[in-house]
């Protein structure tokens, strides 16, 4: 679950939300260079839908090739606006446009969004102790990072095992790769 980055990306979104999403934010009237648009993106959905670079800066060229967004400037202080015609079809498609995010809200409850805010701050403190740590900090942050993803896998397996009528155990988690 966790990327390169430390953090889960989540559920994917269709492709076409990401371009409805792209569209919405322009509409609301401030020109964006793609980072922004991810950025945007992440806050308005209190971080469950972080589209990846690889699926916006497409979608941003499609809709360039459609005639809905221009782009200003060149290389990275390149910032995307709508077109009249851009402006038009997002009016027209009101409805279409604010699915995106209603889409994005369901794929994670309150819940979910406090348990990624707390992975956020764990993930912290742990760079934290990487970076500044003795040996013995680090070690013991090692064991403590160990028995809290067997603990994870604890929770799922007791889940599971309430589900399906059976007595799970302990020894029913992952093997630790060490």
């Amino acid at each position: 679950m966790f990327g390169r980055h430390g953090f889960g990306r989540g559920p994917r979104a269709r492709r076409g939300d990401v371009r409805a999403a792209i569209l919405s934010l322009l509409a609301e009237g401030n020109a964006s260079n793609g980072y922004q648009i991810i950025q945007a993106i992440a806050e308005r959905t209190h971080g469950v839908w972080r589209p990846s670079a690889g699926s916006v800066y497409p979608a941003l060229q499609q809709l360039e090739d459609e005639g809905l967004i221009a782009p200003e400037g060149e290389g990275r202080r390149r910032l995307y606006t709508l077109t009249d015609e851009g402006r038009a079809y997002a009016e027209a498609h009101a409805d279409e446009l604010s699915a995106s995010w209603d889409a994005a809200a369901g794929m994670a409850d309150n819940t979910a969004i406090e348990l990624g805010d707390m992975i956020r701050q764990v993930m912290m403190a742990v760079m934290e102790v990487r970076r500044a740590g003795s040996a013995n900090q680090l070690a013991e942050a090692r064991r403590v990072l160990a028995e809290t993803r067997r603990s994870m896998y604890r929770i799922l397996a007791e889940d599971i095992a309430g589900q399906s009528g059976e007595a799970g155990s302990a020894g029913d988690t992952p093997e630790e790769t060490e």
